[in-house]
């Protein structure tokens, strides 16, 4: 049987991991992966997932499964954070916790390709690499139009509305909650608002993929635009990941809501869920959800984790500004938010970049500033500028 199979690439930011760990620099720089850095350029753990973890091992009575829902109080204390207060009953909006953002994703996906197969998904681009592959791998056709221009730096919103504009009744249409994976570049709740009445108008079912709440302005208003499309439309779904704003990436934590109209419609959804779950995974992991519930049921342990997210986030707002302090030309950088940037980079300049410079970037030019130093803002300027990717100065 595996005689059949060919051979297939390599995921490029898998390749960067690996090539960046064999590079014998010591001034190496990894823009590459995605995941919060310090000025020291580690991936902390966070204080508050520190002692919440202490907790658990010396409380947790058990290590039975949690049932396939996952453990109904982490996606419960969640609510407020993602919904903002009053919204997102359990009645109305059943959750399951997942393996992450990307198993949220997934389930979603598993959940649409039930319920309309022959729906269209919409998808901006650039997006993260891994939108379309998850939803093509349960069949549905995604159609793509342009989000962004890299050149430029900016956000096209006439262009994706008027391609939105074109979605049926019953498609989905895929929507970054914040800090946009690649680009950084966000609705203003303008944006927002024309979205939600275009998906009210015209029966689209919005799907916000929220990874990053917390570091681009704050919690509330990261989620702003996601409450603003909620309280519009009848249906949809949320991806939430806890990875990023908790620092739970090895521990793959995150959950799906999904909005029904009424709560007989929530049941039904449910009941399919959890058959989606059953095959794909049966039973969630726990340790970071548990660890999760700990912090957002300990006052103290919660406004510890708040703070240093504040923290988190202002960091890299001062990573963003020293870039554009040091070129002008790079200013927008400032103005998006987020860990991402994407910058219009060939690449043969991206392997400039990396062999003469040892700065490693993703090949499509998408940059996580969370991975550089505030002063080593300037070094990736002139690093630019010599691959000719920004104007001599």
């Amino acid at each position: 049987m595996f005689e059949q199979l060919k051979p297939l690439p390599a995921d490029p930011l898998l390749q960067i991991i690996a090539v960046h760990r064999a590079d014998p620099r010591t001034d190496k720089i990894d823009l590459g992966v995605g995941v919060f850095r310090n000025e020291a350029g580690t991936t902390p753990i966070m204080r508050a997932v520190k002692a919440a973890e202490r907790i658990l091992v010396e409380q947790q009575p058990t290590k039975g499964y949690l049932g396939i829902e996952g453990d109904p109080v982490f996606n419960d204390l969640l609510r407020p954070i993602v919904f903002g207060a009053g919204r997102g009953a359990p009645d109305l909006v059943p959750s399951f916790q997942t393996p992450g953002g990307g198993g949220a994703l997934r389930l979603g996906a598993e959940l649409i390709a039930t319920a309309s197969p022959g729906a269209k998904v919409w998808l901006g681009t650039p997006s993260w690499p891994n939108h379309r592959p998850i939803f093509q791998a349960t069949r549905l056709e995604v159609r793509e139009y342009q989000f962004a221009d890299l050149e430029t730096q900016t956000l096209l919103f006439d262009a994706t509305m008027t391609a939105l504009s074109q979605a049926a009744a019953g498609d989905v249409i895929l929507l970054q909650g914040g800090c946009h994976n690649p680009t950084g570049l966000d609705f203003d709740l303008d944006q927002w608002k024309s979205i939600a009445d275009l998906c009210s108008k015209n029966g689209l079912v919005p799907f916000i993929d929220l990874a990053y709440q917390g570091l681009g302005q704050d919690l509330e208003a990261d989620a702003a635009g996601l409450r603003i499309v909620f309280d519009k439309v009848p249906e949809l779904l949320v991806a939430y990941s806890c990875d990023k704003n908790f620092g739970l990436y090895r521990e793959r934590t995150g959950t799906l809501y999904a909005k029904a109209e009424n709560a007989e419609r929530a049941r039904i959804t449910a009941s399919n869920l959890a058959v989606h779950a059953r095959v794909s995974w049966s039973q969630p992991p726990d340790h970071g959800a548990a660890v999760v519930r700990i912090i957002l049921e300990n006052s103290a342990l919660e406004a510890d984790w708040r703070a240093e997210l504040i923290d988190m986030a202002t960091r890299i707002r001062a990573v963003r500004q020293a870039i554009a302090d040091s070129c002008p030309e790079l200013a927008a950088i400032a103005r998006e938010h987020g860990l991402f940037s994407n910058l219009a980079l060939s690449h043969a300049q991206v392997d400039a970049l990396r062999d003469d410079h040892g700065i490693y970037i993703a090949p499509s030019g998408r940059m996580n500033v969370a991975g550089l130093r505030v002063e080593d803002a300037p070094r990736l300027v002139e690093a630019l500028r010599s691959v000719g990717a920004v104007p001599e100065g």
